[in-house]
């Protein structure tokens, strides 16, 4: 066994992870500077410089629907991955196929367990390269007082099992409940053939796995974590969208999001204990990922990327007929031979990102620029040193947020950082709140959200700034209406979120000024690209007539053309080839 994490320092560090998460930024719809304890620290980079991934995810294969094929990508960069399932899978413990008569099943819950655990070994083994059967290395590993998991290792490629059972033959409990409700515990489920030593009578409280969690990132020390979406888009359920595995009201499994939650909390008490411990905050990006949100929009996958995915997914699928040793099963027969293709929500042929625009920020001339970034959930600068040298990273605080930055510098040559803020990540009875944050003269102010309803205000979007000619600065988000909605900055005053109106848009705005000074906004809806613009310099950002553009799958890019016109690019349907337009305006 192999004790992993400082407890000590972790228990320690909660209390002020957690009085950071919800006492240090006033409610969305608050105004005012927010104080920030843990503001300035120096960063610390991976060990060697190597890049390494964690994966948080709720089931066994959301790996494979949800984020390949960039966990295909990572293993075949030869980068170390690291994947955590935090519930069992097990569900009603039937493990049927898809095909052939429909027979009564007897449920089995450990041994359906067992028989996902193989389906994962399975294509992991052919995502690296092997043969599908390849051993793999199972142990057993210490997470925390009396809670073990099963570790699985082949190559640079590490499974990790929590077995938190997700209940689903009961109301008393689940996830979701032991995320939001005091006192809820969870057992550890037995997965058949499991090493000796891996459960015993353990349970899971809330407290447990979130220091499970962070104890795991402290131990692989990854430079990037990738979560599933912890706030997914609400949804209407109909006949036409039935809610079939969603979760009422919601566009994603109820799973997916306690998972995402979990882990986002453990991020937030690891770089607490970090920065308490070394002085140093961890320097690791975030990226978090749709779900079953995919089956409501255009996929986006071109065919060869959808086939491939559906290669892993056959071999986490298996089939009753393979020979691989397991006892408990060779895969998840629902979802053996064609099914992932054949579904009709087809959640294989889109892989979406929750917070699009990550990534470094540039602003200034080539040799001379400043880079803004979220490390470690954290904003960040760097300055350039010599052409292509960047400094180390300078903490500018405001965390944790979501990782995607909007950098823009006003009439007084002011840079202005906006972002989105977990500005309470609590749950367990004490709720959970976003805002839309600007820094600007060394402080962090919320402008609070479009929606003034705290569990609405969770589905804002990541906010994107203009500064005009004028002197005015507009920022706009996605609201929870999947609509858009502004607020403007004038004379040094903020005026209040106004909602723009519009038909549904996906998440990922793309905003500039033309060659007049007018303020344009694009978003990509379901079945055109959507547009709000300025009638004359200053005047109101309203919705302009359709742009009659082609269909679009992902959010729009947008510049301002040499020639005055508007350069729009944006992903079609299933398709590898992006659609180009040019706009006069």
């Amino acid at each position: 066994m192999d004790p992993i994490g400082r407890r000590t320092l972790l228990a320690a560090a909660a209390a002020t992870a957690t009085a950071t998460a919800t006492g240090c930024a006033p409610a969305p719809r608050g105004h005012g500077t927010l104080p920030d304890p843990r503001a300035t620290q120096p960063y610390r980079d991976a060990p060697g410089g190597r890049a390494s991934v964690v994966q948080v995810l709720a089931h066994p294969d959301d790996d494979l629907y949800f984020m390949n094929p960039d966990t295909l990508h990572s293993l075949q960069a030869r980068t170390p991955v690291v994947s955590v399932y935090v519930t069992a899978g097990e569900s009603t413990g039937v493990n049927h196929e898809p095909y052939g008569p429909r027979v009564r099943h007897h449920r089995d819950r450990p041994a359906y367990s067992s028989a996902r655990h193989q389906g994962l070994r399975q294509a992991y083994a052919t995502m690296l390269g092997l043969p599908h059967f390849t051993p793999w290395r199972r142990e057993v590993t210490v997470l925390a007082p009396g809670i073990h998991a099963e570790t699985n290792t082949l190559g640079h490629a590490t499974l990790i099992f929590l077995q938190v059972s997700m209940h689903e033959l009961s109301a008393t409990a689940s996830l979701p409940m032991m995320w939001e409700q005091p006192g809820v515990t969870l057992a550890y489920v037995d997965a058949q053939g499991a090493p000796a030593g891996a459960a015993g009578r353990a349970t899971w409280t809330h407290g447990k796995l979130v220091d499970a969690l962070a104890g795991i990132f402290d131990r692989y020390r990854p430079t990037l974590i990738r979560t599933l979406d912890p706030d997914p888009d609400t949804q209407v359920h109909d006949r036409r969208h039935p809610t079939s595995s969603d979760q009422p009201g919601y566009s994603d499994h109820r799973d997916h999001t306690a998972a995402a939650l979990f882990a986002w909390k453990a991020m937030d008490r690891w770089v607490a204990s970090a920065a308490a411990r070394d002085g140093e905050v961890p320097a690791f990006t975030v990226t978090a990922y749709r779900g079953y949100y995919n089956q409501r929009w255009p996929f986006d996958l071109p065919p060869a990327t959808v086939a491939l995915k559906g290669r892993f997914l056959f071999q986490y699928g298996g089939d009753v007929t393979w020979a691989c040793g397991n006892p408990g099963g060779c895969g998840d027969y629902g979802q053996g031979r064609d099914q992932p293709l054949t579904n009709r929500k087809g959640w294989v042929r889109s892989t979406r990102v929750r917070y699009p625009g990550a990534g470094r920020k540039l602003t200034g001339p080539p040799g001379a620029r400043t880079a803004y970034e979220v490390l470690g959930t954290r904003a960040t600068r760097r300055d350039e040193t010599a052409p292509g040298v960047w400094g180390p990273p300078q903490d500018l605080g405001g965390g944790p947020l979501a990782p995607a930055l909007s950098v823009v510098r006003d009439a007084s040559g002011r840079t202005l950082l906006f972002a989105l803020r977990f500005s309470v990540l609590a749950g367990d009875g004490g709720g959970d709140l976003r805002d839309v944050v600007v820094r600007a003269d060394g402080r962090w102010t919320s402008l609070g959200t479009p929606d003034r309803e705290g569990d609405l205000g969770r589905r804002t979007g990541s906010p994107v700034a203009v500064a005009a000619p004028d002197g005015r600065v507009h920022v706009f988000a996605r609201t929870a209406a999947k609509g858009v909605a502004t607020r403007v900055l004038a004379g040094g005053r903020w005026s209040r979120w106004r909602d723009l109106g519009g038909a549904e848009v996906q998440e990922g705005l793309a905003v500039l000024t033309d060659a007049t000074g007018r303020v344009h906004v694009f978003a990509s809806g379901r079945d055109t690209v959507h547009h709000w613009a300025q009638s004359h310099p200053g005047g109101p950002v309203r919705l302009r007539p359709p742009t009659g553009l082609p269909r679009p799958s992902d959010p729009p890019a947008a510049v301002l053309a040499p020639d005055g016109t508007i350069a729009l690019t944006y992903p079609r349907p299933a398709s590898a080839h992006p659609h180009r337009a040019r706009l006069r305006v």
